[in-house]
């Protein structure tokens, strides 16, 4: 699996695309439907309708790279029920979603304040 700097910015588009767009029709809509810019260093991540595949649009300051994964046996978890689009994933996040966790359900634990011990 190709592994992407820490560092990159990953945005999901929330609803599925039609798989037969590559990488001008998958840049129109990082532009029109996400308003994000595709030359932006980040990854774009698109999914077909039935999950079973990926595509991931990336502008790597020579031109655009299209990857594309796909599940023979089982689909993706999708988080289509999220509030934003684009879905916003930090670098753990993204690898969940790639490993088949459902990254709506993984919460960490609350961070708690106190201020004395008694």
């Amino acid at each position: 699996m190709i592994q992407w700097p820490e560092d990159i910015r990953i945005y999901l588009h929330r609803e599925p695309v039609d798989f037969r767009k590559a990488i001008n029709g998958l840049s129109v809509i990082v532009q029109d439907e996400m308003a994000l810019s595709p030359f932006d260093r980040a990854l774009f991540v698109f999914c077909n309708k039935k999950r079973t595949q990926l595509k991931v649009l990336y502008w790597d300051e020579t031109g655009f790279a299209l990857w594309q994964k796909r599940l023979e046996r089982d689909k993706f978890k999708w988080p289509r029920q999220w509030p934003n689009n684009p879905v916003v994933l930090d670098h753990e996040q993204w690898q969940w979603l790639l490993r088949g966790f459902d990254i709506t359900q993984l919460k960490p634990h609350k961070t708690l304040f106190y201020r004395d011990v008694t």
